[in-house]
């Protein structure tokens, strides 16, 4: 059972926050990624959901643990 409303919207928050914390821009993430700005910005406002492939090459550009970051997301929902 969750204790957070929207999980989705947990996640991004959480995303958004661990680039904040790296002091990366959006364009930082995405050049890491080898995606376009617009990919960072979608995800991180909730239009876009990622697949796991997606969300371990993301978390490997915030230089941070899959497991690291689950347990945190876990910790908080």
């Amino acid at each position: 059972m969750t204790t957070h409303p929207n999980r989705h919207e947990l996640l991004a928050h959480m995303l958004r926050d661990l680039r904040v914390q790296a002091g990366l821009t959006q364009t930082d993430v995405a050049s890491r990624l080898g995606k376009p700005q617009s990919y960072v910005s979608k995800y991180e406002g909730g239009e876009r959901r990622l697949d796991f492939i997606e969300l371990s090459d993301l978390c490997k550009a915030l230089n941070t643990s899959l497991s690291g970051f689950v347990k945190a997301f876990e910790g908080h929902s």
